[in-house]
This record gives C-alpha cells, structure tokens and sequence, in this order.
C-alpha cells in the first residue's frame, strides 16, 4: 500500500470519494447534510485549491495498483506551545471493500512517516464524536482525546 499524491488528474477520484465519505457523515450529524443530491453535481474547486495551497496536500491510497481510498492532510502550527508543528489528517477514507484489512492502521504509519519528513511533532484529527467506528479506529493507532469541538445551527 503507498501514499501517492494526488495531481489535478485525479480530481475525479477525489471528488467521488469526498462525496461518498460525505454521504456517510450526514447519519451523524444534521449539521453535514451535504446540498448536493449527487456526485456529479459537486464542484472540483475545492480540491483544485488544494493543489494551490502548500499546507494541502490530497494523497490517493493505492493497493496493488488499484486506488482504493484517499486522504488528506493539511500542516500547521501553533507556535506559542512546545508541540508547535503538525499535521492534521482531513479526510481519510478507505474504499468500502477494502476496509477492516489493515488498511487504515497502514494509512496512519505513512502519514506519520510524512510528518516526520516535514518536520513535525504531532498528528492530529478530529472525526464525528457519534461515529463511534472512526473513535475506535483512532484510539487503536495511537490518538488520544484531546479537545471537543461543539456546533449549534443557526436557525
């Protein structure tokens, strides 16, 4: 399994994968219903934006040359604390007949080994604090809890 990043070529396994992660996240939530109906209706911009910021970098996750998921990481820093540089994992979406494989822990190793090559001292993410399978899968690479993030709609 390899990290290949991703080029605007791959804007369409981005998108459709995106959207198929985005779909599963609105059972979590009413705050990630999505205002697209379907995948063809969302807009490459936002992925091509990453390919002009060089703190995004989008990676597409291939095994045995087949791409079967994709992540995305985003670096920064706080420079008021010790831990001052990391890397925060976006997105991470594994295809759904590749998951429970090893697949993800794999994922994890990989984007460790890219935050020590940037320099950095610590990972993060956040997930869906209702998906419990995301919680789970961090707490069992190595991620602890840290912060809470909190939301109120709007209305």
């Amino acid at each position: 399994m390899e990290l290949v990043e991703a080029t605007a070529e791959d804007l369409d396994a981005l998108v459709e994968r995106w959207y198929s992660l985005a779909k599963a996240m609105e059972a979590h939530d009413e705050l990630n219903e999505l205002v697209y109906a379907d995948v063809d209706e969302v807009p490459h911009d936002g992925f091509r934006t990453h390919f002009d910021d060089e703190a995004v970098t989008d990676y597409l996750v291939v095994h045995e040359e087949e791409t079967i998921g994709f992540v995305t990481l985003r670096e920064g820093n706080h420079t008021s604390r010790k831990y001052s540089q990391y890397l925060r994992i976006v997105n991470l979406a594994v295809d759904e007949g590749y998951r429970s494989q090893g697949h993800g822990e794999e994922i994890i190793e990989r984007v460790k080994d890219i935050a020590r090559d940037q320099g950095c001292d610590h990972l993060k993410v956040s997930c869906e604090w209702r998906n419990e399978d995301a919680r789970r899968f961090y707490r069992e690479t190595g991620f602890r809890p840290k912060q809470v993030d909190f939301a109120q709609p709007l209305e």
